[in-house]
């Protein structure tokens, strides 16, 4: 039964809602590929940044919503009208600065040349740690990795994308299993 697995400590529901044991369970720390699933998972952490998590994943089909389901070539081409629209959808964020860039990390991801965006943040990968982390208070914040990702990415005219938010996608999308010793888990291969 579900309930009684160990998880991850923070991956506990306390609405009855489940949002966060199945975000835990089936998403975090698997790997994900793709344009535009990664410049989702881009976007909403840029969003969630001084916020919960949860307040994200509650408004995550919103996000998807206003955001044309993150295809970079619909969201690089919105205007200060589109903008000014999303500043008035209570379903998402409504914070000018973080909407801006992801509209600015869209262009940007249409002006990477030489790469992609899966290869260019996949390229930051650190390799597989032989074993997960114990506490909590072992998991890192910020690596050498998430630095060079996120000072490589703002070379790159990306915004809302330092250390910390770069980490968090890295564990977000598999780039590093962040998942405990104890929780049920099984590695991402």
């Amino acid at each position: 039964m579900q309930a009684e697995r160990v998880r991850c400590p923070w991956a506990v529901d306390t609405d009855g809602s489940r949002l966060y044991s199945d975000y835990h369970d089936f998403e975090w720390g698997q790997p994900v590929h793709g344009r535009d699933e990664l410049f989702e998972r881009l976007a909403l952490e840029a969003f969630q940044s001084g916020l919960s998590w949860i307040t994200i994943l509650r408004k995550r089909d919103a996000f998807r919503a206003a955001f044309a389901h993150f295809d970079p070539e619909v969201v690089a081409a919105f205007t200060d009208a589109d903008v000014e629209r999303l500043l008035g959808d209570a379903g998402i964020v409504r914070n000018r600065a973080k909407i801006e860039a992801v509209v600015s990390n869209a262009r940007a991801v249409l002006d990477l040349s030489g790469t992609d965006l899966d290869t260019l943040l996949w390229s930051f990968a650190p390799p597989r740690r032989a074993r997960r982390w114990e506490r909590v208070a072992n998991v890192p914040a910020i690596t050498p990795e998430s630095t060079a990702m996120a000072a490589e990415l703002k070379r790159r005219g990306f915004r809302f994308v330092g250390p910390t938010t770069a980490y968090a996608l890295m564990q977000a999308t598999g780039m590093v299993d962040d998942h405990l010793l104890s929780c049920w888990v099984e590695p991402a291969r």
